[in-house]
């Protein structure tokens, strides 16, 4: 006997409708926007281009957009499931044999779907081994999901084009109650998701998010992604912080920067895996400090760290970051000296900044044109 493929009229369930694949469609295109979006302020946070300025007001701003960008990623999961297991049996529509025109209207619509396919899926997974910090793989994360997300986001625009049509129809369509069950264990699937990962940056939900992969816990109440010793930190006895810019250099030692006036911020420290925590850092604000050593205070400033390699072993304070009272040159957090862990003898903390940019174990600050 010749078997043959099935045909999508041969699939009865409820959840295989154009009712329910546009709804699910809305709430996943929803979900991508947030996504797409939050993950462009990410990165534009992280590399400026020259047109660009991120903002330090609201103090928390970074740490909002980033826990949407991967809360909506999370969330994006089970409905992108969903949709699929909605969609699936249109995968044995028969292709056109003729005229041309459909059948490359037809071939063209298949490709979209698949590049959609691949970059979201390629999105989703790469964020969640980004939130893990595992990184299976030779290309740099970074890049390579910023450039995937122009990709999907130019699919989903194109396939959102192309069945403007069916959705408009389907949304006319009133779900009976068994469309309706699916499309509720969908977005409860979503909602569980979420509230079991939002602990990680939403406080008072820590204790019913199980799935959270950060908490408070850590040296001094803040959880650490790169430790001293990790990034072969040795503090010399004879550490001084250079601060250099045209035509002058000075150096103060840690004794010289705890005589300077302290100042308290309780700042959220954001990292770019969705996890953030508040504390209360205290040290010597940037702006008072460039003053006491008659440096201009209106100029951006390269911190570099005592760590030799690393992506972020250097990093640029903006103009605006300079000047905000809030930008510490911080010696301690929450009533004790930084632990070795959290960047002594001391690091920047700014507010509204991604953390991998508060850079630990600084040693100079070097004021830009």
């Amino acid at each position: 006997m010749k078997a043959s493929l099935p045909r999508p009229e041969a699939f009865h369930s409820p959840a295989h409708t154009p009712t329910v694949s546009a709804r699910l469609g809305l709430w996943l295109g929803v979900a991508f926007g947030l996504c797409f979006l939050t993950g462009l302020a990410s990165h534009y946070a992280q590399h400026p281009p020259a047109w660009f300025s991120w903002p330090t007001r609201p103090v928390s701003l970074y740490r909002i957009t980033q826990g949407v960008h991967v809360l909506s990623g999370i969330a994006a999961i089970p409905l992108l499931l969903a949709k699929l297991w909605s969609v699936y049996p249109r995968l044995f529509i028969r292709p056109p044999r003729r005229p041309p025109a459909l059948v490359a209207t037809h071939t063209a619509e298949r490709l979209s779907i698949l590049i959609l396919l691949c970059a979201a899926f390629f999105e989703l997974v790469s964020g969640l081994f980004n939130v893990a910090q595992s990184y299976p793989w030779r290309f740099f994360f970074i890049e390579t999901h910023y450039a995937v997300a122009w990709v999907a986001v130019g699919a989903l625009a194109v396939h959102i084009a192309v069945k403007l049509p069916v959705t408009r129809s389907a949304f006319a369509e009133r779900p009976d109650p068994d469309r309706r069950a699916f499309l509720r264990t969908a977005w409860a699937a979503s909602t569980v998701a979420v509230l079991a990962t939002a602990g990680v940056t939403v406080p008072w939900l820590r204790r019913v998010s199980a799935l959270a992969w950060r908490s408070n816990g850590g040296p001094q109440g803040i959880p650490v992604n790169r430790t001293a010793a990790a990034a072969g930190i040795r503090v010399p006895n004879d550490w001084r912080l250079e601060i250099s810019w045209p035509g002058a250099t000075h150096a103060l030692s840690l004794a010289d920067l705890a005589a300077l006036p302290q100042r308290t911020a309780t700042l959220p420290i954001a990292c770019v895996e969705g996890w953030s925590a508040t504390a209360a850092w205290t040290g010597v604000a940037v702006k008072d400090l460039l003053a006491a050593v008659g440096a201009p205070t209106d100029r951006p400033v390269r911190v570099a760290s005592l760590e030799k390699a690393g992506l972020y072993a250097t990093s640029t304070l903006p103009a605006a970051h300079v000047a905000d009272p809030l930008t510490l040159l911080a010696l301690g957090v929450n009533g004790e000296i930084l632990s070795p862990d959290h960047g002594y003898p001391c690091r920047i903390i700014a507010p509204s900044r991604p953390g991998v940019l508060q850079t630990k174990w600084v040693t100079r600050l070097e004021l830009l044109r």
